[in-house]
């Protein structure tokens, strides 16, 4: 839309919106600081925030009903989530769920021709255990390969008890598949309306990119595993195997750090690649919308040093032939590469952000352009939007909507050898953006 408009759009919600009675008071107050900053900088920040640590940490909308951090665990004594299917390759996945004491697991998996295995090891020659997450890593597997797979937890606390998951199916990725299909959720911030629609909505598909901002904050560590692992009380890898992009409100709260432990990616970073058919994606970390030395974070995040370690790993990922041959090229990350209204300053010192990622930009561009990308597929500032390549950043940059129901969307993607699409649609069905690409090669 144009600028002006986008403008006269948000001022006007802004003077709609107002708060649940069922926050904090002091929340309100803090908000009350808003009011001095440029209405360009709030357009995604007119919603429900909390308080952490003295800090704005809200990334919450204000709808019919709020965000619900925890849902009911499974019923068994051990298995407390869904055995969550994650980070898929062409020769296995990793496996994650959450279970409700000492335990040991493992997984089995069994394929169309009779293949049958288990993966019961870690790299330390354990068999995988944990009280509170358990994690297993599947190899061996064959590309482009149908599979069941279940989780097995049994005591390890002396009390017998066992329990297994049901069969879930998936498929291998297949770098030499003629097409593939993917799904593409952001911004769910803990609204479990939100995330049961998103669950129930789209096809299955090769793979699902959560992408960023699975919460609003982790000031609370019970609401790890249900948020990740079972969010919305939906079964999410089910029909779809998952990878996580980390967003901004997914670094924020105390126990922020013990994300990792329940996300797996191919790499074992919060940074990868990896190939589904004729394309490529790279997966990167964007970091915080502030910089690392901003007084809301306390002092522990360092995301400068990591986007720069990034930058160099690109150099070398893009020159690998899978991903330097790749008919079709795209990057998944949390905070857009490009906006609508790049501004010079965001004025941090007065609670402004970034709606777009200038140093992680200015860190990847040259290495982006070179890779001939055509499309980076962001979250972040909850309002849709799409930029065509130009000659000054000839990558396109597609922004999905917000935590809200009237304002989430998802995006469909499929590719074969004529073209590669992304249709992005609200809950409501309707088709928000529509963009195609040819290949490359």
């Amino acid at each position: 839309m144009p600028r002006k408009d986008c403008g006269s759009k948000w001022k006007e919600a802004g003077r709609r919106r107002s708060f649940s009675s069922g926050f904090p008071e002091q929340a309100c107050k803090d908000f009350a600081i808003w009011d001095r900053i440029p209405t360009f900088l709030m357009k995604r920040r007119r919603f429900l925030g909390s308080v952490t640590g003295g800090a704005l940490a809200g990334a919450v909308g204000v709808g019919n009903a709020a965000p619900q951090p925890t849902v009911p665990p499974l019923a068994g004594p051990l298995i407390k989530t869904p055995a969550v299917l994650m980070a898929p390759r062409a020769d296995g996945i990793e496996v994650v769920w959450a279970v409700g004491r000492l335990c040991r697991g493992w997984v089995e998996w069994k394929s169309a021709d009779g293949a049958t295995g288990k993966a019961s090891e870690d790299a330390f020659g354990f068999v995988p255990q944990g009280d509170r997450i358990v994690r297993v890593k599947v190899d061996g597997l064959k590309p482009g390969t149908a599979y069941q797979i279940r989780a097995v937890a049994e005591s390890g606390d002396g009390e017998k008890a066992h329990e297994e998951t049901e069969w879930k199916s998936f498929r291998s990725l297949d770098a030499k598949a003629a097409s593939t299909t993917f799904v593409v959720w952001n911004d769910t911030h803990q609204w479990n309306d939100t995330i049961t629609a998103l669950h129930q909505a789209p096809p299955k598909a090769d793979f699902l990119l959560w992408n960023g901002d699975t919460c609003n904050d982790w000031s609370q560590e019970d609401w790890l595993a249900p948020t990740l692992l079972h969010p919305g009380g939906q079964d999410v890898s089910d029909g779809r195997p998952m990878f996580v992009v980390w967003g901004n409100h997914d670094v924020r709260g105390k126990w922020a750090f013990r994300m990792p432990e329940l996300v797996a990616t191919p790499s074992g970073r919060p940074y990868y690649a990896f190939r589904s058919g004729p394309v490529a994606f790279i997966c990167l970390h964007t970091g915080e919308d502030k910089p690392d030395d901003h007084p809301s974070f306390g002092g522990r995040v360092a995301f400068e040093a990591l986007r720069r370690e990034q930058a160099e790993w690109l150099k070398t990922v893009i020159a690998q032939p899978e991903f330097r041959d790749a008919p079709y090229r795209v990057v998944f990350c949390h905070i857009p590469l490009r906006w609508t209204e790049e501004v010079p300053d965001a004025q941090y010192q007065k609670g402004g952000y970034d709606a777009f990622s200038r140093f992680s930009r200015e860190a990847w561009h040259d290495s982006l352009v070179a890779w001939k990308t055509q499309m980076v597929i962001s979250g972040h500032t909850h309002e849709t939007a799409f930029l065509p390549g130009n000659e000054k950043f000839p990558y396109a940059q597609l922004v999905g909507g917000g935590p809200k129901p009237e304002a989430a969307t998802w995006i469909a993607g499929t590719a074969d050898k004529s073209a590669l699409k992304f249709v992005m649609k609200d809950l409501s069905g309707k088709v928000v953006q529509n963009v195609s690409f040819k290949p490359l090669v």
